[in-house]
């Protein structure tokens, strides 16, 4: 795929300056390559419908929807499309998720350009990207007896919701993102509180802060 061929990449993040960055780095990195754009799921979401592209960068915190939610639904509607994740988050803590929701790599934002354009040329050949850091993390996570933190044992839809309960969002607004039932997202966040031992949505709030599951 890369070659003389050009290659269309569509970046979804919600800071300009990291778009812009991107771009730079990819237009020197690859002799061929067309770059999109995207500052919101949504947006994201309508590039992929409208037309074909060779490599999705996703960031997880936007702006409407939760990333890995994005990262799921763009993989239901182009399955063939090829998804990466650029992130403030740390690799620990959604890593594993986001290979499970269709990643082929994951990044984060401190990564360094020449990882960068290394990581997309793998991908873009069809090859998982792993860098080395992770690689040692999830060795430790499979140890027998690794201490693993409660939002590990959370569901995909329950970090979602405990993401966007970080971000400030009421139950309502949550309900309306996720076409939820308000009934349905105050369940989701009583099960939040039990599996965390939390009382309080400040406190899950607190817990998401500490362990970087927000930016």
């Amino acid at each position: 795929m890369i070659g003389t061929q050009a290659v269309k990449i569509l970046i979804i993040d919600d800071h300009e300056v990291v778009r812009l960055g991107v771009k730079q780095i990819l237009g020197r990195a690859l002799p061929h390559v067309e770059l999109g754009e995207a500052d919101t799921g949504q947006k994201g979401i309508a590039a992929v419908q409208r037309e074909a592209w060779d490599l999705a960068i996703v960031d997880l915190s936007l702006p409407d929807q939760s990333g890995l939610g994005l990262l799921c639904e763009l993989h239901r509607l182009a399955p063939d499309l090829p998804l990466m994740v650029l992130s403030l988050h740390a690799e620990e803590q959604y890593a594993v998720r986001a290979f499970r929701a269709g990643a082929m790599a994951y990044l984060t934002k401190q990564v360094a350009a020449e990882e960068l354009a290394r990581a997309v040329t793998h991908v873009l050949a069809g090859r998982m990207y792993v860098t080395p850091s992770l690689g040692e993390c999830m060795a430790s996570s499979l140890a027998k007896h690794a201490v693993r933190p409660g939002h590990h044992t959370l569901s995909e839809r329950e970090l979602e919701v405990l993401e966007l309960l970080a971000q400030g969002q009421s139950v309502r607004h949550i309900a309306e993102s996720l076409a939820l039932s308000i009934k349905t997202v105050s369940t989701y966040r009583a099960r939040l509180l039990e599996k965390l031992e939390l009382t309080t949505t400040a406190e899950l709030i607190r817990y998401a802060l500490d362990h970087r599951l927000v930016e």
